[in-house]
This record gives structure tokens, sequence and C-alpha cells, in this order.
């Protein structure tokens, strides 16, 4: 509609300008005539270029119908393509997270491993002469990375030489540190991983401790042991030797060095109760000897007095016979009583300190159980100040109760069999006496 009426207006331009410029009829009509065509022409041309327009217009909305298509489908296969992917990714996802979880496990393995078999490397006294072993370990141990194969293969490498150098005995050079400080090369050999001995002395590797050094121990096992060590060092490649070796790999030969001797313990543990009950036992060990040296002295001279008719007076039996011998006369009452007078007499002497010995180890065990009571009382002390967290808090005092016990019994019981001893010679001495008063009595009453 908009096109129409653009039309009649243009007309009417047109024939306003045409009447115009004409003069006659005529004219106007040959005008109009002019003007129709050349307006047909007009509007055949605008209707071939919008036949045209049309066309184009046709053929782009067909293009862009077949674009579209070409895009649905295009679109279609993208999105399977995308499902398609999305599930492979899905199933590789899951994949990878079992695969990492396995690989997460074998890293915590092995970093625990690292840390546990660079412990044993650290502690293992083959570290004395393959020092800085450890270092990798150590390293793989911290490390988040994972580790490859080559240093996989390399931790099992470490653990197989460690169980190899358990079953060796080598000699090498390395650092000694002795017992009063001085650090010096000197040769080592190594037993396994169990002990390590130079010039004879017994080693120690205590890898908890600053030093990197083998230690000598301050105390030393027993002679015997140090032999065993120097005819090892000096024994000739392939040759049998005897040899102590400490299974423990060191805990028993440091048990030597921190455990106190008898002597010590008597120091530092005893007390004053202690020495009291040695005191004791040694003054009874003095009486015992010197009872048994008069017993048997006494003895050997009424030894050779039986073997004797002649009285004589420098021992007992003499003395008993020289009642007799004195009153030959005298009646068989009065004999019988002068020689119970003279076995009395004697008796005395020969059992003199008897009785003092017996008093001594009674006392003796007494004395250990008032060191038991003193031992317990410094024990109670310390558990109502300190508790009872730290049982070494309660060692002193029962160390004390037990040491002096011990003493106790040690100083009573030898003490117990040298009294029964003595007891029995002195017995036995003054049964002779007796035996022989008896039998000069039985000759007198023969003879009356």
């Amino acid at each position: 509609m908009k096109t129409i009426n653009t039309v009649f207006v243009a007309v009417a331009l047109l024939v306003c300008s045409v009447t115009a410029g004409a003069q006659t009829l005529d004219e106007l009509a040959e005008i109009v005539r002019q003007a129709a065509s050349s307006e047909g022409q007009i509007n055949e041309e605008r209707e071939a270029q919008f036949l045209q327009e049309r066309n184009n217009q046709r053929n782009l909305l067909a293009q862009a119908r077949a674009e579209k298509q070409r895009e649905e489908k295009r679109s279609d296969d993208l999105k399977n393509e995308y499902d398609r992917l999305e599930r492979e990714l899905a199933e590789l996802t899951t994949i990878l997270q079992e695969r990492m979880g396995n690989l997460g496990e074998l890293f915590g393995i092995v970093r625990q491993s690292s840390g546990d078999i660079q412990a044993i490397l650290n502690d293992s006294m083959v570290s004395a002469q393959r020092p800085d072993r450890g270092i990798f370990l150590s390293e793989l141990a911290q490390r988040k990375a994972l580790p490859n194969v080559q240093e996989l293969r390399t931790v099992w490498a470490r653990m197989v030489t460690e169980i190899a150098e358990s079953g060796k005995v080598i000699k090498f050079n390395t650092t000694v540190e002795r017992a009063n400080g001085a650090k010096e090369e000197a040769e080592v050999v190594r037993i396994g991983v169990f002990n390590a001995v130079s010039d004879g002395s017994f080693l120690d590797w205590d890898a908890t401790k600053s030093t990197e050094n083998l230690i000598e121990l301050a105390r030393q096992p027993a002679a015997r042991f140090q032999s065993m060590a120097k005819a090892l060092q000096g024994a000739a490649p392939g040759e049998p030797v005897a040899m102590a070796v400490d299974f423990t790999r060191g805990q028993i030969l440091r048990a030597v060095v921190q455990s106190k001797t008898p002597v010590e313990r008597i120091k530092e543990d005893g007390g004053p109760v202690g020495y009291v009950i040695i005191g004791v036992g040694l003054f009874g060990l003095l009486m015992c000897l010197w009872k048994a040296f008069v017993l048997y002295t006494t003895g050997g001279r009424m030894s050779r007095q039986l073997k004797n008719e002649t009285a004589n007076k420098t021992n007992p039996l003499g003395r008993v016979m020289a009642v007799y011998t004195d009153n030959p006369d005298i009646d068989i009452e009065t004999l019988e009583l002068k020689l119970d007078e003279a076995i009395l007499r004697e008796s005395a002497p020969l059992e003199t300190g008897l009785s003092f010995i017996k008093v001594l180890y009674v006392v003796a065990p007494l004395l250990g159980l008032l060191g038991t009571v003193v031992g317990m009382i410094a024990t109670f002390q310390m558990i109502t100040l300190f508790g009872t967290g730290d049982p070494r808090m309660m060692a002193g005092g029962i160390s004390t109760a037990l040491v002096t016990t011990v003493l106790g019994l040690v100083v009573a019981i030898p003490l117990t069999l040298l009294h029964a001893f003595l007891q029995g010679k002195s017995k036995a001495l003054i049964q002779v006496l007796e035996e022989q008063a008896a039998g000069i009595v039985a000759r007198l009453a023969e003879r009356g």
C-alpha cells in the first residue's frame, strides 16, 4: 500500500509538471503517454529487481536452512562425541584414582620403610665401616614426590647389603674413641653387626650419641673375653677362632658398664648398716680363726700326750693326768671329784669364744633386717614426696634394703658353719679328756 501511494504522488507531480509545460491538449496527451511509457518501464525494472531480490532471498534462505541442518547435525555429532568422551573420562578418572590410590599406598610404604631402614642402618655397627649410607634413605623418607624404579632398587640394595654384612667378620681402620676420651685411628675387627674389638678391647656403637666413632667401653668384660678378642684380631684370614658374641648388639656390654661391682654396691647402697655388718663379719672371722688355731694347737699337744705315759702339764690332757700322778694314794671317789674338777677347769678355755661367735651370727641377720627396714623407710619417703610414677626414685631405698639383707646372710651363714665346726672340735677334745679320766678311774678300780 505504501508503494502505491508513492506512485500516485509521483504521477500527480508529473502531471502537474507536464501540464505546466504543455501548450495544447495534444502536447499534454503526448507527454502523458511518454510519462506512462516511462513509468511502465520503471515498474518493469523494479519488478525485475524485486524478483531477482526475491530469488536471492530464497537462495539465501535455502542456504541458511542447509547451514542450519548441517550445524544441527554437527551439534548432534558433537553432543554424541561429548557424551562418549565424558563416559571415557569418567572411566579413566576411575582408573586413575585406583592407580593413584595404589601408588599413594606404595609411596607411603616406601617412606615408612625408608625411615625404618635408615634407623636400622644408623644403629648398625656396619655404619662405622660404611658411613653416610643413611643419607639417601633420610631424603627418601622426607620426599613428597614418588620414587622411581632406580631409587626403589637402591633401597633394596641397601637392605641386602646390610643382611650380607651381618654375617661377615671384617678388619678395617677407623677412628676409635678411647675410654679416656682420646680419638685415634686403629684397626678394628667387626663381628657381623654384634661386636667390634680393637687391641683386645670391646667397642660400642651407639647411634644416639653425637659422635659417630666406635667407643671403647669404660669397663671391659672378664679377662678371658679380652683374650678372645686379642686372638681374633691376630688370627690369620680363614683361621677359626673362639669368640664370645653379644647377640643383643651391645646391650649386654652396656649393662656391664652400668652395673656396679660388689664393692661399689656395698659402698653406695649398703650405707652405715652395711659397714657395721661387714665389721661384724670380719671380727667374727678373726674370732673363728683364732679359736681354730687354739683348738688345733691344743688338739696337737693332746695327741702327743696320748702317746706318752708321762703327764705333761703344758696341755689339758697332761694336766688331767697329773691329778692322778700327783695323788697316787687317793681313793676312787675323791679321784673322780678331782678329775671332774680338772675337766671342768680345762673345758672352759676350750669353749671360750664360741658363745660370742654364736652371738655374732645371730646379730648379723638382725642387722640385715635393720638395714631392710631403713631402706623401706627411705622408699616410702620417696613415694610420699614424688609418688610412684618414676620407679628409679624408689630404687635407692630398695637397693639398700636388699644389699643389707644379703650382707647379713653372707656374714651369718659362714659364721654359723664355722661355729658348728669349732664347737664340734671343742666337744671332741673335751670328750677325749673325759675318756682319759674315765680310763684312769677304771684302772684304779681294777687295782683296788
